[in-house]
């Protein structure tokens, strides 16, 4: 029973953490470049810089609120269980 709970914890944290990552990414790539859409990888208007370097922040946004997610989860089911 404890696995499907964390299971279920770790799926419903992932998709809010994604919510999340996504909306920070958005408001910094807005800030930095002043553009509402970041480049796409398949898009032919965008060079390889523009669509690296997009990529490179949005990956380190996503696992910096990934660890974080992880890291208040874990410490709660620590509290809650003494585990």
């Amino acid at each position: 029973m404890g696995r499907i709970v964390s299971r279920g914890a770790g799926a419903v944290s992932g998709m809010i953490g994604g919510a999340i990552a996504g909306a920070i990414f958005k408001r910094i790539w807005k800030f930095a470049v002043g553009k509402d859409d970041a480049p796409q990888a398949t898009s032919d208007e965008y060079g390889w810089r523009e669509v690296l370097v997009a990529a490179a922040i949005q990956g380190a946004i996503f696992g910096t609120v990934r660890a974080v997610i992880d890291r208040v989860a874990v410490r709660s089911m620590h509290r809650a269980t003494g585990k």
